[in-house]
């Protein structure tokens, strides 16, 4: 057997369903190949507290036995029902303080770890990359997001049970718009990509869907195409309506709004009233709106696990030790038609760092693509004039 390993495992950036079953899937690998698995607390914050003398490394030490919780929950296996993440998640941005930086550097030298796991979505591998080729790292990465935003993975863990969590909110807020005939509009997670806004709202029976890649900012042509959409749903017989919009969509003058769900609740309700002093009267139909807005917040990060997110993190945790018994870093562990793959990093750095100086989005909704036509042909409407 080869001399055992000391791996360290972190997780940064926003939490997410799935992270703990990656960890567990790293410590009973590890395990069996009699190597020993380190949790860093808080992300990069933990190398601070080792540099600090908050933490030896075998404060850190994973066993495999896991964590003795009340009841008949013991051992690691109870991971991977659990949401969030066990060792702390921070999103604190570049380390621009260089003191700041030599402490992370210090604690993962006094750490003596042979390799660095790493579960981030595009601003925490930004950033831990840069560090890794400052303290020449030997780092695995895994794409974790919500917003299913990081470039060359079909999929990254947490995002399947995010659409589920949108799509059941949209169900239930169906019932309550239909008993009291109100057009609800629902404001949803994804930062620049609107990945979850549209798989959620195809799922949930959304009648619209405003995404960032279709319509980056508001206009009065889109607004005047709502009412137009709802003026067309009323006429057919229903009084109520389902409209999802991603926080990355802009207002009308481009800039970026809090909550943009009540913005365009309230643009609505204006455009709605000029309307009805049009030529058309159908559009005075328009004046009985009753338009309210829901902002589903931080809901969409928890929850548990679905199957399909504990088998893409178990998946995904298996090949980072794979690849790290294999002695092949600084690579990203993805998922490509239908099955695990890895890449190297460096590429996939590049491209968000690009995107990042550029302000968009480093894997978008593509416009042309399959789902975007699903959405089409179901008559959703999607902004688009």
């Amino acid at each position: 057997m080869a001399n055992p390993k000391r791996i360290g495992i972190l997780t940064s950036g926003g939490d997410c369903p799935g992270l703990n079953a990656v960890i567990r899937a790293v410590v009973k690998a590890s395990a069996l190949k009699g190597w020993e698995v380190f949790g860093i607390p808080y992300g990069t914050d933990g190398f601070i507290e080792v540099a600090h003398g908050k933490y030896q490394a075998e404060d850190l030490l994973l066993s495999k036995h896991g964590y003795a919780l009340p009841g008949m929950l013991k051992g690691l296996d109870v991971l991977q029902f659990l949401s969030g993440s066990i060792l702390g998640s921070l999103s604190k941005g570049h380390p621009e303080n260089p003191e700041i930086a030599a402490a992370i550097l210090q604690g993962y030298a006094l750490l003596n770890l042979d390799a660095l796991i790493v579960i981030g979505g595009d601003g925490s591998l930004d950033i831990i990359y840069d560090l890794a080729q400052k303290g020449q790292w030997n780092i695995i990465a895994i794409p974790k997001t919500i917003d299913n935003d990081v470039p060359f993975t079909e999929w990254a863990v947490g995002f399947t049970t995010a659409v589920d969590i949108v799509t059941q909110a949209l169900y239930d807020l169906t019932f309550t718009a239909a008993s009291h005939e109100r057009v609800i509009i629902v404001q949803v997670m994804g930062r620049d990509a609107g990945h979850l806004a549209l798989h959620a709202g195809i799922a949930g029976g959304a009648d619209m869907i405003l995404i960032p890649e279709l319509t980056p900012a508001l206009t009065v042509e889109m607004i005047e195409g709502c009412c137009q959409q709802l003026m067309k749903l009323r006429h057919a017989g229903r009084h109520f309506a389902l409209i999802v919009i991603s926080e990355g969509v802009h207002d009308l003058e481009g800039r970026k709004e809090k909550y943009i769900a009540d913005y365009l609740a309230d643009k609505i309700s204006q455009v709605s009233q000029r309307l009805c002093d049009s030529p058309d009267p159908r559009y005075c139909d328009l004046q009985a709106l009753d338009i309210r807005a829901t902002t589903l917040g931080h809901i969409q990060r928890s929850g548990t696990p679905l199957s399909i997110d504990r088998l893409l993190a178990t998946f995904f945790g298996i090949k980072a030790v794979e690849l790290i018994e294999e002695e092949h870093f600084d690579e990203v562990v993805v998922w490509q038609n239908g099955q695990v793959q890895s890449i190297p990093l460096k590429p996939i750095i590049t491209i968000i760092k690009q995107c990042h100086q550029e302000k968009r989005c480093a894997f978008p909704v593509d416009p042309e693509g399959f789902i975007v036509k699903t959405a089409r042909s179901l008559g959703i409407y999607l902004g688009e004039t």
